[in-house]
């Protein structure tokens, strides 16, 4: 290949030593660069030394090339060609590091926003629309990991998580719950199977006193009640609560002797009365 045909003119002293401060510019400017780079990447929580290294040396390596262009310019050197080049590349890595891109910049945003932390637990979607309930167990630069309560662990890329509807059960400090309650009607009034039952609810370790349990009438009929036990409890207890709120109301069938029907599920309750547990 015929190098010539890049340079047009005649190349001079004063041509050579501007062509010889661009390289030195390019070269100064490209160290500064990486370490500016690095310095501003080590404050973006949760970037990893790797990421860090590559948008590093994606700015030196810029920098580089735009001083050798400068200093080929000088020269008289037909850039055209090795622009072409650059753009042709330059166009190539955009189309394959867009996803990476993507989620590093979305990475940047939860390390900054902080819609989730470390240690909190979300609700958000999956695979097929699927909803995934877990610990945040890590954020990094390319998806947030969630461990799920059944034990799985899934890597939610970061573009995903944050165009996508969260729901951090944690953040409020406190969770609220129902369940629902059935019992016949008897000669027992009716407020004083209510008083009973919130009591009962009230008593639940791992129920808040504040706010205090209520009960919602649901329906009222001459044979049957059906209503609604709302309690609050800490994030973290949302199985435990539950499940506690759910024996007490059906121990408390039992000793009273009422026939009833408890259950987490408000649209089909279990029958629980004397001698069930």
């Amino acid at each position: 290949m015929d190098f010539s045909q890049f340079f047009t003119g005649t190349i001079t002293w004063w041509d050579a030593a501007l062509a010889l401060i661009a390289l030195i510019a390019g070269w100064i400017g490209s160290r500064i660069a990486k370490r500016t780079a690095l310095r501003l990447m080590r404050r973006v929580p949760g970037t990893t030394p790797a990421a860090a290294q590559v948008v590093a040396r994606a700015a030196q390596y810029t920098l580089l090339l735009l001083g050798f262009g400068i200093a080929l310019a000088f020269l008289g050197a037909n850039v055209q060609p090795l622009l072409a080049i650059f753009l042709v590349v330059g166009v190539v890595a955009v189309l394959v590091l867009r996803g990476v891109a993507d989620n590093f910049a979305a990475g940047v945003l939860i390390q900054t926003r902080k819609p989730v932390e470390v240690g909190e637990e979300v609700m958000v979607e999956g695979i097929d629309g699927e909803r995934l309930s877990g610990t945040v167990t890590d954020l990094n630069s390319r998806s947030v990991v969630v461990t799920t309560f059944d034990g799985r662990v899934a890597h939610v890329p970061n573009s995903a998580f944050l165009g996508s509807t969260v729901m951090n059960h944690t953040r409020h400090g406190m969770r609220r719950a129902e369940v629902q309650v059935r019992w016949e009607r008897t000669e027992v009034l009716v407020d004083t199977v209510t008083d009973a039952v919130t009591d009962a609810v009230r008593a639940v370790g791992p129920v808040l006193a504040e706010p205090a349990p209520q009960l919602l009438f649901v329906a009222v009929s001459p044979e049957r009640v059906r209503a609604r036990v709302q309690f609050w409890f800490d994030p973290t207890d949302a199985v435990s609560a539950s499940s506690a709120v759910v024996r007490a109301i059906g121990d408390l069938f039992d000793e009273r002797g009422w026939q009833g029907a408890v259950s987490t599920d408000t649209s089909q309750p279990l029958v629980v009365g004397p001698g069930a547990v």
